[in-house]
């Protein structure tokens, strides 16, 4: 095990001197003092973006409770940090040969009662691994967690599953767990404000462009081409200003249902199956979706309603309920779910090669990237799942949308998808995609700074 072999005293040394430049480094304003948003801004550039993990720090280190780290704080608080996580690198070191590999993680995640797959050890190892060898030794181990507060086995698991993937999108700002201690406070229900407030402003700021991505997918056609001005120019002549926010209301309100479904759902696959805890956040996911689907339906055709089709939302679920029977409320349900599927896997594994390219051609003095590059492979991730899954989107849109154009036959998945094809070429697939891309960046954006500002403004920011 590199560095394992030295005496105590040379040990000591080297700590002091890495602590020292670290402090240093983190001490931007050089008063001699790491207050919580110097320390916040460090977490940042390396790559930690745990929630509270900078207040976490300087709460347990502050021993004169003013607020900051003096060295000497700093330098006790690193200690008992490297302590615990020396006590984690050991009961995760099943051979005891100094180094952790994937079915030592699986291993001991099993014994927690989380069944890991082989390739989620190795996704866990590979944001770990600086050398290349897929095993990580102590000074890797300490290297990635030596500012990240989590010290115990599950601690270190919640912060494996949430920094292996960034969600980018509608419900970024939405946690799907707690801990017990923030449960116990109010910070949980604060936290779900937030991020529901963030979804909320974000989603009606980029309403137009998602209300254009529909009308495209639904009508544009090979013989009736829509471009971005053209289709915002036949929306506001059918309808004025205001009609390019038609569905923006309900796609809203299911924020609040699809937060809730998805964190009780969440609650009830780890107290259920707790050998099945790694999958609670997907099946939650897919539970949120299901119950939620007929709002789903309900926004696309409001979406594309005409000047005083509807009187509201529930007169459209009226409508629909009486002329189509309560089936039409989860057409499309099947490409839906099947959408979930591609973009999830190309997603993480376009997240996991970018990042770990980054890493083997510049990554010098730190095995973490730092938010812009991650935010980087996020999109680019993100982008790449939204293209394999795109058609299966439109699919979905066009089977909600088939009654209230006024067709009689009902078409098939597969159908359908022929259809298009044969009309329209594969680009047919894409129609409306230009507008879905263009909304991503402002949605994320907006999404960001309003959750920034709830939490302030709820006496959550740390």
């Amino acid at each position: 095990m590199r560095g394992c072999n030295l005496s105590g005293e040379q040990r000591e040394d080297g700590n002091h001197q890495s602590y020292q430049t670290l402090f240093d480094r983190l001490d931007t304003n050089k008063d001699g003092k790491v207050d919580v948003a110097e320390l916040r801004e460090g977490l940042k550039a390396m790559g930690i973006f745990r929630h509270g993990a900078a207040q976490e720090i300087v709460s347990s280190g502050d021993q004169n409770k003013d607020g900051c780290l003096d060295f000497n704080e700093f330098t006790k608080y690193l200690k008992e940090h490297e302590m615990k996580l020396w006590l984690t690198f050991k009961s995760l070191d099943r051979n005891n040969d100094g180094r952790i590999d994937a079915s030592e993680i699986q291993q001991s995640l099993a014994e927690l009662g989380i069944n890991l797959s082989k390739e989620d050890a190795r996704k866990i190892l590979q944001s770990m691994d600086i050398d290349g060898t897929m095993m990580i030794d102590w000074n890797e181990w300490r290297e990635h967690f030596l500012l990240c507060p989590a010290h115990n086995l599950e601690e270190i698991f919640r912060y494996w599953k949430h920094s292996s993937v960034l969600d980018i999108g509608d419900s970024l700002a939405i946690p799907d767990e707690f801990t017990e201690e923030e449960k116990s406070s109010d910070v949980w229900w604060k936290q779900l404000v937030a991020g529901a407030s963030a979804g909320a402003v974000s989603r009606t700021g980029t309403a137009p462009l998602d209300r254009l991505k529909v009308f495209m997918q639904v009508h544009s056609s090979k013989t009736n081409r829509i471009g971005l001005t053209g289709g915002l120019r036949q929306m506001i002549a059918e309808g004025g200003l205001t009609s390019l926010w038609r569905g923006n209301g309900i796609n809203v309100l299911k924020i609040a249902p699809e937060t809730a479904i998805k964190f009780m759902a969440y609650e009830q696959g780890k107290k259920i199956e707790t050998h099945k805890r790694f999958m609670a956040g997907s099946m939650a996911g897919a539970t949120a979706q299901t119950a939620i689907y007929p709002m789903e339906v309900l926004k696309t055709r409001l979406t594309l309603r005409k000047t005083g089709q509807y009187a509201g939302m529930f007169d459209c679920a009226k409508k629909i309920l009486k002329k189509e029977g309560v089936i039409a409320f989860y057409k499309g349900y099947i490409p839906n779910l099947l959408g979930i599927i591609p973009y999830a896997g190309i997603d993480l594994a376009v997240y996991e090669t970018l990042k770990n390219a980054w890493l083997s051609y510049y990554a010098k003095d730190s095995a973490n990237p730092g938010v812009l590059v991650l935010l980087g492979c996020g999109t680019i991730s993100s982008t790449c799942g939204q293209l394999s899954s795109y058609p299966l989107a439109l699919v979905r849109t066009r089977m909600q949308a088939q009654a209230s154009l006024g067709s009689s036959e009902q078409v098939s998945m597969t159908g359908l998808l022929k259809t298009i094809v044969a009309k329209d070429g594969l680009f047919g697939l894409y129609r409306g995609i230009l507008p879905n891309f263009m909304k991503v960046i402002p949605a994320v954006s907006i999404s960001y700074v309003v959750y920034e500002y709830m939490k302030t403004g709820l006496g959550i920011s740390h």
